[in-house]
């Protein structure tokens, strides 16, 4: 049985809840033998619902590691979670590539809390020779795939703020349009913020937010007609899969310049939603 273990900055949040039975289901369905066996909490309760790391072990039957180190060793692959807590990323990160060894870690969105702190991510990751990639799951919405052969895509995403979820909304158009976005002008609607992202190639892409959206899209197709679509279904299964592909493997099915691309046109997001109508330059390296 190949070994996952799960570094998380508490451990009982949604991420950590769902990813090992989905993690089973895709073992099961391909016959790869996966298994979350090992959890690291950085604090011991959970803010969510108050659950202690040896509470949501024994609920979820997964062994307690006491350190990072710990941790790593007794596994064989990474998942790094803490996904509502980017900000710790940096620092779990660097602790835990030291001891990785060649073994490979996924690393949950939102990748980092900024484009900087991404880039001081990547060179740690360059000096302990770590393979990681990171995203969200919506790049792995079956639909969005399906749609990355027509002409655009207008994303309608909510969540309980903003400048977490908005990662949603930023991957989905990352993943159909690339790299090379140059700038960023929100405006504001009613209850909507409603974003540009202009290109270097003249294209721009529609990303609208409010929180009474669920993880929607306009497809505009080739042929003239639109379609409005429901994202959310599949993107998580698809993403795990991906994890595991990419354990199994070592490869992933996108170019990590594609993480600092995310990062850049989010953090010209935030600063646009505080200063509407007007254009925020996108960070070029």
């Amino acid at each position: 049985m190949k070994k996952i273990g799960f570094i998380d900055y508490y451990l009982s949040e949604w991420h950590a809840d769902n990813y090992p039975k989905w993690i089973d289901n895709y073992a099961k369905e391909t016959g790869l033998d996966y298994k979350v066996t090992h959890a690291y909490g950085e604090i011991e309760v959970s803010p969510v619902d108050g659950l202690t790391t040896d509470e949501w072990c024994e609920k979820l039957q997964i062994k307690r590691a006491n350190s990072i180190k710990e941790l790593v060793d007794s596994v064989d692959y990474v998942v790094l979670l803490a996904p509502t807590n980017p900000e710790t990323h940096l620092a779990l990160c660097a602790e835990t590539f030291k001891y990785l060894n060649g073994k490979s870690i996924y690393v949950d969105k939102t990748f980092a809390p900024d484009y900087k702190t991404a880039l001081e991510i990547f060179k740690v990751a360059k000096e302990y020779n770590v393979k990681f990639f990171s995203t969200s799951a919506l790049r792995y919405s079956p639909i969005l795939v399906d749609a990355m052969k027509e002409k655009n895509v207008i994303t309608y995403m909510g969540g309980s703020n903003i400048d977490e979820y908005i990662i949603h909304q930023v991957e989905s158009i990352v993943k159909f349009y690339g790299v090379g976005a140059t700038k960023v002008k929100a405006e504001q609607d009613g209850d909507v913020v409603k974003f540009e992202v202009a290109y270097e190639n003249g294209k721009i892409a529609y990303m609208n937010y409010s929180r009474a959206f669920g993880y929607d899209a306009e497809i505009e197709k080739l042929d003239g007609t639109k379609e409005k679509v429901d994202l959310s279904a599949g993107c998580f299964q698809g993403l795990i899969n991906n994890i595991v592909d990419f354990f199994e493997t070592g490869k992933v099915d996108f170019d990590n310049a594609e993480i600092l691309e995310v990062m850049k046109i989010r953090d010209a997001s935030l600063i646009a939603k505080d200063n509407l109508g007007q254009w925020i330059e996108v960070q070029k390296n």
